[in-house]
């Protein structure tokens, strides 16, 4: 579920700033521009997300 709902959100965030950055240049708004762009930082996210450890840290006492 955690897979779905980030690639959702993901999706439409990258959806819209396609949107708004082709009509900030004066290009038009490309659906499948925006969809690769999803998947591949929805990926990007996931790698980035197994890079970075969750126990948490001991604390050293000096």
């Amino acid at each position: 579920m955690r897979l779905f709902w980030t690639f959702f959100w993901t999706f439409l965030l990258v959806q819209m700033a396609t949107y708004v950055m082709g009509s900030m240049q004066g290009i038009t708004y490309n659906f499948s521009t925006g969809a690769l762009l999803g998947v591949i930082v929805t990926v990007l996210i996931f790698i980035v997300a197994s890079l970075i450890p969750d126990e948490p840290v001991e604390h050293h006492h000096h």
